[in-house]
């Protein structure tokens, strides 16, 4: 029984590393041409053209009073000339939406608008009596959570484009520009939506909603985080994204067509992995018109967000990851394996029914199985030593390759000692990786439970020395 078990684990082992290293290895060639295709783009000239399309960005706010001018001044200053800003103030019980209608010198207006999405209740539409503040529009309405507060904004906004943005999120001066260049190249197919790398901002100075210095994170927990987002989105999402296999543009920030949208049924408010799950609809609804289309990622760091840095608060944040992926695949699961959808369904989603969720299972069924040989006397110690070298050795390198192409390309990280230390994070990484596990497995049984909901949003906030500015801390509520 050890002897196929040991045998068993070696094969899904070579098989696992074999799929990360392919994929690794495609990202990386996928990356190199967008870098040269890309490096002599002028995004000047979108910016002066008057042909540039018109795009809203639709922020969700609830009970933010402390950081909300801040978080619209950000917004009206991004680097673009043809958008707008929707608030929506999902219910505040602050001071909020009194504190934006006095800074901002609002006054309710007639806008005619459809609910062709269903949201709750827009109570009312404001806009802002100063010329200067003309393309900010500011939406009062019942509390909703999320996902219904961006139904909303939907509702309202009469741009062909829009970009949804998260909690804790602070965008780059010049991600709009970056995010509507494939929408405006000339493709045989239809572009239905683009997503960027997110960045950690935990230990970053952040002055009035601008990152002033990019450090690494103090703590632990956020640095493992650093690795984990950059292998994911420059080893993972680029490759997945010219495959034809992407699932999940991030809620952190998007930018979507927002007829398809409309034509798709919007977000899906019972479920806590919207991003995810309106990705696929987006996708089924236009395969089975079979209308040609893609979704694209820019491997641009576009958009800096806060992780969890602390234990507690990062369990909530996996089990409820976990809970949204199995929603999302399982109402989904028509297109497990169907070659009616082309790579996503032959490639993509078995990629993360096999990889993203069972594979966590499956390795602690692993160690609990490895942990009973051990006490029974009956563990291949020599195997088990050398199997334990080759998948240590491997998670090193694959990070440590995904550390130095992030600083052969965008180098955010200045210091050498970054670098030094992301390294040394690498070589204490698969340590913590039960605990990923553990996780799982929670949000597993909570699923089997019928937990629903977010839970509360515990932020810790950013160091002493910089000034928050997250435009939300939205939950279901």
């Amino acid at each position: 029984m050890s002897f196929f078990f040991a045998n068993m684990m070696f094969i899904l082992t070579l098989f696992i590393f074999g799929s990360y290293l392919l994929l690794g290895v495609y990202s990386a060639l996928a990356l190199r041409k967008y870098l040269r295709k890309n490096s002599y783009i002028n995004y000047n000239s979108m910016v002066l053209s008057p042909l540039s399309p018109m795009i809203t960005i639709i922020a969700p706010a609830f009970n933010e009073s402390k950081s909300i001018i801040d978080s619209i001044r950000t917004l009206l200053s991004l680097y673009y000339n043809n958008f707008e800003v929707i608030l929506v103030n999902d219910g505040s019980t602050d001071d909020t939406f009194p504190k934006v209608k006095e800074a901002y010198d609002l006054v309710k207006v007639n806008y005619y608008f459809d609910y062709r999405i269903p949201c709750e209740r827009i109570k009312g539409v404001y806009k802002s009596k100063n010329p200067s503040y003309k393309r900010l529009t500011v939406i009062d309405k019942n509390n909703g959570g999320k996902a219904d507060s961006l139904n909303a904004g939907i509702n309202i906004s009469r741009s062909n484009l829009i970009v949804t943005i998260d909690a804790d999120s602070i965008i780059e001066p010049d991600s709009i520009l970056k995010l509507v260049k494939p929408f405006l190249e000339e493709k045989e197919k239809k572009v239905i939506g683009t997503g960027g790398v997110i960045r950690i901002v935990n230990s970053c100075e952040v002055d009035k909603g601008h990152i002033r210095e990019i450090n690494l994170p103090d703590k632990i927990l956020p640095r493992l985080q650093v690795l984990e987002y950059t292998r994911a989105f420059l080893l993972g999402r680029m490759a997945w994204s010219h495959l034809d296999g992407l699932m999940l543009i991030s809620g952190a920030m998007g930018m979507f067509d927002r007829e398809t949208v409309i034509s798709a049924g919007g977000y899906n408010i019972k479920t806590v992995g919207e991003d995810m799950e309106l990705v696929l609809r987006m996708r089924r609804f236009m395969a089975e018109r079979k209308i040609n289309y893609e979704v694209t990622y820019i491997p641009d760091p576009l958009c800096w967000t806060e992780v969890p840095s602390d234990v507690k608060s990062m369990r909530k944040q996996r089990t409820r990851w976990t809970r949204g992926l199995i929603e999302s695949l399982w109402a989904h699961r028509r297109i497990f394996a169907n070659p009616y959808y082309g790579r996503l369904g032959l490639l993509g989603f078995p990629y993360w029914v096999f990889f993203e969720w069972l594979s966590p299972l499956i390795a602690f069924g692993g160690m609990v199985y490895t942990l009973y040989l051990a006490l029974t006397g009956a563990l291949n110690w020599p195997f088990f030593l050398l199997l334990f070298l080759f998948v240590y050795s491997f998670a090193i390198c694959l990070s440590t390759w995904a550390v130095l192409y992030e600083e052969i390309t965008f180098h955010k990280y200045r210091r050498k000692r970054d670098v030094m230390h992301l390294i040394l994070t690498a070589m204490l990484e698969p340590f913590i990786y039960p605990m990923h596990t553990w996780f799982a497995l929670i949000g597993n049984m909570e699923v089997i439970r019928g937990k629903k909901g977010w839970g509360k949003a515990e932020r810790k906030g950013f160091d002493k020395k910089s000034h928050k500015s997250d435009l939300s801390k939205l939950t279901k509520r």
